[in-house]
Formats: C-alpha cells, structure tokens, sequence
C-alpha cells in the first residue's frame, strides 16, 4: 500500500466515522431498544449493522450507475430520510412505542422491525453515508489500491459500530432505570425530530444548489 493509497484510506476512514456516528447514534438506540432483553439488543445490533454496511456497500461499488440509472439524486434520499425519520420521532415525544412481535409471530416474521428502520436505515446507512461513498468513489476511479482501502475503511468503521452499540450500550441499559430510560426517550425524540428537519433542509438546499451551481 503506498503513502498516497494510505493517506486517502485513513481519509476514508475518519469520513465514513463521522457520517455514521455510532456514538451520536447510541443513544437513540438506547431509546429504541428500551425493554429488550440483551439476546434482542444483540440481535437487533447485529442484523441493523449488517444491513447498514451491505447497503453502503452496493452504494461503494454501484451507487453512482444506481442513481443515474433510476433517475434519483442523493439529495432526494436526505428529503425522504428525514420525513421518515420524523414519523419515528412522534412516537417517541409522546411516550408510545410501536407493538413488540405477538407470541404467535415468527422470529423474524412481521414483528418489531427496527433493525431495518430506522438503525439501519436512515441512521447507518443514511443521506450523509451515502453521499460520503458518492464522493470518495469519485476520487478513487481508476484506483483498485483506493478502492480496496475504500472496502476497508468502511468494514471497519461498521466493526466499531457494532462495537459501540453492542457491548457500551449494553452497559449503559443496564445502568440506566426505566424511569432514566422513559425521560431519555422524551428528550431523544426531540433530538430526532431535529436532525429529521436537519435531513430535509439538507436535501433541500443541495438540491437547489445542484439545480443552479452558481
């Protein structure tokens, strides 16, 4: 690996860290995970970070062919995030909780799916990811040795990710009371609705700005 290739991985790296934000995203998971036992907490990491790094993934190796392809700017991704992102604040704000899976339901079947909404999707693998991914593949055209350390930042910044909201964020439900728990999830879900917000205007002034560059 040479200087230039290691410079723009470990680039890549502290990029991929900051728009994923496992540490920003701890406590809201901790939010959404609130009553689970630590077999589901674990699975529940597990299948969100898988998901998240398989979709920022096909968006590393195809995103820009993708896109084109369907005719979708990434800046339609933040406007659609953030209202999705929104509808999952409500219910937080108002104390409610969508049902957990019924005792007749199938691991896995129909049940509580918030591995795949909204961890996985907008928060892992989000507006920001992506256009991260957009614009670092852009710079590693051409380069199989940038695009392998490309490959390998964002594994690892999904490894720390799991990391993060499997074994600290276990502790901290463990250590916080479901009264400590229950005012958390109030004041998170403002903060949810906020970067929800923050994800339209987003969208919609970079589309604005891709729409008249000058």
């Amino acid at each position: 690996m040479t200087a230039t290739t290691l410079q723009f991985g470990l680039t890549a790296f502290t990029t991929f860290l900051v728009v994923v934000d496992p540490f920003g995203i701890l406590p809201i998971f901790i939010s959404l995970a609130k009553g689970r036992t630590k077999e589901e907490r674990a699975r529940l990491v597990t299948r969100a970070v898988a998901l998240g790094w398989a979709v920022s993934m096909v968006f590393l190796l195809g995103g820009n062919r993708l896109l084109d392809y369907l005719g979708v700017t990434v800046h339609a991704f933040a406007i659609s995030g953030g209202i999705l992102l929104f509808a999952t604040a409500l219910p937080m704000l108002f104390g409610q909780r969508a049902p957990l899976q019924s005792p007749d339901d199938k691991e896995g079947a129909g049940g509580d799916d918030i591995w795949i909404f909204p961890l996985a999707i907008p928060l892992l693998a989000g507006p920001g990811t992506i256009t991260g991914i957009l614009l670092l593949t852009a710079q590693a055209r051409g380069s199989m040795g940038k695009m392998g350390a490309l490959v390998l930042a964002l594994t690892l910044v999904f490894l720390l990710t799991h990391l993060v909201l499997g074994v600290v964020g276990g502790q901290l439900v463990r250590r916080l009371g479901p009264e400590s728990l229950h005012v958390a999830t109030r004041v998170l879900g403002i903060v949810l609705a906020a970067l929800a917000v923050q994800f339209v205007l987003n969208g919609v002034t970079g589309y604005i700005r891709f729409l008249d560059p000058r």
